[in-house]
């Protein structure tokens, strides 16, 4: 942000302010290295020299299409830029070749019709206003003419608009790469149609946005050599699998379960539903409905998805069966029993609930009370069941939730994958990154941490090609410019994923060992990065930590950092529900391999989740 323009008396300027970020207002005094500012609002302020910029007063009044364009290419330069722009709903703006788009929070469908599509298809970049077709088509023509893949990703802050903006750019590579409707359903339908089916199981409302993806999602769309698509791959990442057990008002958990009460009153009764105020897992916020949602339509427009992407109607009742399956499970509540620690079923209503989920789970109903309020311990002599008090037998409850959940997720997934089809003779593809925005809430979780570095190894990628490419090809060719100053956060990212050191390293660590707490894990990371810059202890917590991102400091709680790290299935749980009279729900939980399940090899979601942004760049994460 650094500019080398000499500030004087009576130069116009942008100076710091609490409530709008910046305020413009002209120099009124200059002493040292302070200057007095008369600002547009009438207000007096002082500031210091380095900490005010030159407002560029030839701008035009509509701002401009493309931020190279500014004078004086700086946070408040842009900032205002954006803001003219918007005011006059032109939603898009170009820096270069990469495309901002600021969230209109409502329909404009006019910019996405038919017409504007034959508008941008084929059009040099640049010489229509900005637009997302724009970008789409630029990505076509170079794979066309140059015969190679590219990617195209889409990020920015919960809420900016990302999935809806994904949506068009497939909407409009189907336009380009589309064949002509034929008999049967073509590769550029189901993949269209496969949204609706993710966005039902993977999204929810948040405190920032009402249909937030909870996953991250790579799209790899394939296409033969005259360039139309001939098959398509969807891969996700992370599914926040906490929300399906605990949802903090006034978000929702996964828009699914909501679906599901408002069904068809034969499906509520087959499945013995009623408002989602009576489940456990629905009933830990207050917000319910959506506004300009109807969950009644929402339910029957995702069953006519799934028709389109081939998941036939006996899997469709399957699917619904688990998921009303998951909310029973929600109810089942635990009260102390008569030996020490144990645990039995709170009243008729948890008993009601426990025999409806071992119904729709077709496993036996004697078995899932065990599974749910016993361990089986086999030493040397003898097989012990260890009973579990209520606590134990909560957490049990809700982790075979969870696994349940996660598992019907990755099942829809790789059913899409194999009903839409690869195309194993493709020489060219097009990837699309749909990942969740930066995020900092007023509590922050593992998720938050895991969403948090990808938008760092984005921001780093961010940088690589724009900053320090861009300034490395002027010195090449000795072009005379200003050095443009930013914030390179390498440091944040080794203070992350360096080995063995870092804090994720650190937290494979704790969970490898049986006594580490999350209170010894916070202790560890305090003791080794005291004197780090990024990372700070807040005064007022033991266990908390906070890291200063590019994006801002985040502070995260760390009491559920072990549990959600280990990704591991319950053998009690693995044994009810591989042999469950319903075939769909035993490929749940196909047989696990005797070497594995004897294993020792620790397997965490943090590395795992690691993997693909450092091996593959963001060029494939798969």
């Amino acid at each position: 942000m650094s500019t080398a323009v000499n500030i004087i008396v009576g130069s116009h300027v942008w100076v710091e302010d609490t409530a709008q970020a910046w305020v413009d207002g002209q120099v009124t005094k200059i002493k040292g290295k302070e200057a007095e500012i008369q600002t547009a609002d009438g207000k007096t302020v002082v500031a210091n020299l380095s900490k005010i910029y030159p407002k560029d007063m030839e701008a035009p009044a509509g701002g401009v299409d493309d931020m190279t364009k500014l004078s004086y290419l700086h946070e408040p330069g842009v900032l205002q830029n954006l803001r003219t722009r918007y005011e006059l709903n032109e939603i898009y703006t170009y820096t270069g070749n990469i495309l901002i788009a600021i969230n209109p929070f409502q329909k404009l469908p006019h910019l996405y019709d038919t017409h504007m599509m034959q508008q941008y298809k084929g059009a040099p970049f640049g010489e229509l206003s900005p637009h997302v077709f724009a970008i789409a088509d630029t990505s076509y023509r170079a794979m066309i003419n140059e015969g190679k893949s590219n990617s195209i990703l889409v990020s920015g802050e919960s809420g900016a608009g990302k999935t809806e903006t994904t949506k068009m750019l497939m909407r409009f590579l189907a336009y380009l790469g589309g064949r002509k409707a034929t008999e049967g359903r073509t590769v550029e339908q189901q993949v269209l149609e496969s949204n609706p089916v993710l966005e039902a199981f993977g999204n929810a409302k948040t405190v920032r946005n009402n249909n937030s993806s909870r996953f991250g999602k790579f799209v790899e769309i394939q296409f033969d050599k005259h360039g139309r698509i001939s098959g398509a791959a969807i891969r996700t990442y992370l599914l926040e699998r906490s929300r399906v057990c605990q949802v903090n008002d006034p978000e929702r958990n996964y828009h699914c379960f909501y679906l599901l009460c408002a069904a068809p009153p034969e499906e509520i009764e087959k499945y013995k539903l009623g408002s989602p105020q009576s489940f456990h897992y629905l009933n830990q916020s207050k917000c319910f409905e959506l506004v300009g949602v109807n969950d009644g339509s929402e339910y029957l427009a995702t069953r006519r998805a799934m028709d389109i992407v081939g998941i036939s109607k006996k899997e469709q009742e399957a699917i619904f069966r688990v998921t009303a399956a998951i909310l029973h499970l929600g109810n089942i509540a635990f009260t102390k029993g008569k030996e020490v620690d144990s645990s039995v079923l709170k009243d008729d209503k948890a008993k009601f609930h426990l025999k409806m989920a071992a119904e729709l789970l077709m496993c036996d109903p004697v078995g899932l009370q065990d599974a749910l309020c016993k361990r089986v311990m086999i030493t040397p002599e003898e097989v012990i069941k260890r009973p579990l008090d209520p606590l134990s037998a909560s957490f049990s409850r809700d982790g075979l939730a969870k696994t349940i959940y996660c598992r019907l997720f990755d099942w829809l997934v790789n059913k899409i994958n194999v009903s839409i089809g690869q195309d194993a003779t493709s020489k060219c593809l097009i990837g699309v990154l749909d990942i969740y925005g930066f995020e900092s809430f007023k509590n922050n979780s593992f998720e938050q941490f895991c969403i948090n570095f990808t938008n760092e190894k984005l921001q780093q990628h961010f940088n690589q090609h724009v900053f320090k490419a861009e300034q490395e090809e002027y010195k090449k060719e000795a072009i005379n410019w200003s050095y443009i100053e930013f914030v390179d956060n390498q440091d944040v990212l080794d203070l992350l994923e360096k080995k063995p050191g870092g804090i994720i390293a650190l937290l494979d660590e704790a969970c490898m060992f049986p006594k580490s707490t999350h209170e010894t894990f916070s202790n560890k990371l305090y003791q080794t990065f005291k004197n780090h810059k990024r990372f700070i202890k807040p005064k007022l917590s033991r266990t908390d930590f906070t890291i200063a991102h590019y994006a801002g400091e985040v502070q995260y709680q760390s009491d559920q950092f072990l549990d959600k790290n280990k990704d591991y299935v319950v053998p009690e749980h693995q044994d009810l529900l591989s042999v469950s009279k319903c075939s769909f729900v035993a490929g749940l939980f196909p047989p696990v391999a005797e070497e594995s399940s004897k294993s020792s090899k620790f397997s965490s979601i943090g590395s795992r989740f690691k993997v693909p942004f450092i091996s593959n760049g963001c060029k494939n994460p798969g």
